[in-house]
């Protein structure tokens, strides 16, 4: 591991502008990256997002590292909750399926899909591992140490995935193709 840098060594110490510091620096990506992976039920990306912070503060003696290296460790911990916020959110719906549901005929408020739940939906049609990779380095600009960091991957792993994702992504949008008309007087 490197050397603390000023930032993280000040954290450790206990400095409330160090920390004031690490979160704004890395709080906004943080949720947007958790509300990204957020598939239906369970806990919040707000939610998992402070116990991922907390659990940051009572484990920063730990952590040895830059700034930037912080990012990749505190990811690791927020993809540690919401995988553990999945599998509690699973179990649940496996007992709730035993019982009774509402009436289906009651008719559902309507939906109206923005860019972002676009983007959501889209990159849901991937794999697992391609959507957190995409996610990371085209979402949250993060680069491939720091995707590799938090999302348990080695840096070749995690370049192989961007590959297949954003592969697989060109496969799926359509691209209208222009329509070219030749004229007959052209053509010999």
């Amino acid at each position: 591991m490197s050397p603390d840098d000023e930032t993280v060594a000040a954290a450790k110490a206990g400095d409330p502008d160090a920390w004031r510091a690490l979160y704004r620096a890395h709080a906004g990506r943080l949720l947007v990256w958790l509300e990204s992976r957020a598939r239906g039920g369970g806990d919040t990306g707000e939610d998992l997002a402070a116990a991922t912070w907390l659990t940051a503060a009572e484990k920063i003696a730990d952590f040895n590292g830059s700034s930037d290296e912080f990012a990749g460790w505190l990811f690791g911990i927020a993809r540690n909750y919401g995988l553990n916020s999945r599998r509690r959110h699973a179990r649940r719906a496996a007992v709730d399926s035993a019982m009774p549901l509402e009436d289906p005929s009651t008719p559902g408020p309507e939906v109206t899909l923005t860019a972002s739940d676009w983007v959501r939906s889209t990159l849901a049609g991937l794999p697992d591992r391609e959507r957190d990779v995409l996610t990371c380095m085209e979402v949250l600009d993060l680069d491939a140490a720091a995707t590799a960091e938090a999302l348990g991957m080695s840096a070749v792993a995690v370049r192989v995935a961007r590959h297949r994702g954003l592969k697989r992504l060109r496969g799926q949008l359509t691209m209208p193709q222009p329509s070219v008309t030749i004229p007959s007087s052209s053509v010999r």
